[in-house]
């Protein structure tokens, strides 16, 4: 019986671990919050590391991005329109595609490229800089480096994921109106009576909130990966690897709550 005990108490030890993991990250997560609505973060030299974030993160990939979301939006529309009218629902097709794809897809979409382009990169760089000791290095010269460092990093990350979002659902409703009416400004009245009665205030603040807190996750979990990782080398992979999943369950978590919000 004694390798059933070992199993437990590693099976045990093992979810304490993550637990704790979590708590961390829920806790630099509150710290985090509280720096960024400090008024006393916003200097010229956060300023400079927010825009090379946003410049990153949100600018260098704005146009291959815009169209791949572009073609991805066709696809799914041409396939919600076809659906809706051999169903003989072709009045819903426009509440569909709102719903599915502007909604759901789009933000969703967005936090996860985002995530493997950028978030798993701040996790390398933070779990590097805690490894070799750079970050004991800024507070020894009183440099915080949660001001310097990490938390430009996060509104960089929040405000390319909310602005890409903007960017892609508004091509997506273009090519919608296209698909639908053409190129005529005859059906223009009730495509935004269609939108006005699906975008009501209280699904549009559940949406930019979902946004905000995907922004928040796929830069606060790499950073609190990266800040776990033991000062050795060898578990910068490790570090990475933790971070990612953990930011993919925090990613899917926060979709699963906002559909069982507004559907449940």
């Amino acid at each position: 019986m004694s390798w059933l005990t070992d199993l437990l108490t590693r099976s045990g030890d093992a979810l304490i671990a993550r637990f704790a993991a979590w708590a961390r990250t829920l806790r630099f997560g509150t710290v985090t919050l509280a720096g960024i609505l400090s008024p006393g973060l916003y200097n010229s030299a956060t300023r400079t590391v927010v825009q090379k974030q946003i410049y990153f993160t949100a600018w260098q990939i704005l146009f291959g991005f815009n169209l791949f979301a572009a073609v991805f939006s066709l696809i799914l529309i041409r396939i919600a329109t076809t659906a809706a009218q051999n169903y003989g629902l072709g009045d819903l097709a426009l509440e569909l595609i709102l719903r599915i794809l502007v909604i759901e897809l789009l933000p969703l979409m967005t936090a996860l490229f985002i995530a493997l382009r950028s978030g798993a990169a701040i996790n390398a760089e933070v779990a590097l800089m805690n490894i070799t000791n750079e970050i004991e290095a800024l507070h020894s010269v009183g440099i915080d480096p949660l001001r310097l460092e990490f938390l430009p990093r996060v509104i960089g990350g929040v405000v390319s994921v909310l602005a890409l979002t903007a960017l892609t659902s508004l091509t997506a409703l273009l090519i919608a109106y296209l698909e639908l009416y053409g190129p005529q400004a005859h059906g223009f009245a009730d495509f935004t009576w269609v939108i006005g009665q699906v975008y009501s205030p209280l699904l549009l603040f559940g949406l930019w909130l979902k946004c905000l807190l995907f922004g928040l996750a796929v830069t606060v979990i790499p950073i609190a990966a990266g800040l776990d990782s033991p000062h050795k080398l060898f578990f910068a992979p490790i570090a990475v690897l933790s971070g990612m999943v953990r930011l993919f369950f925090a990613l899917m978590l926060i979709e699963v709550g906002s559909l069982a919000i507004t559907y449940l």
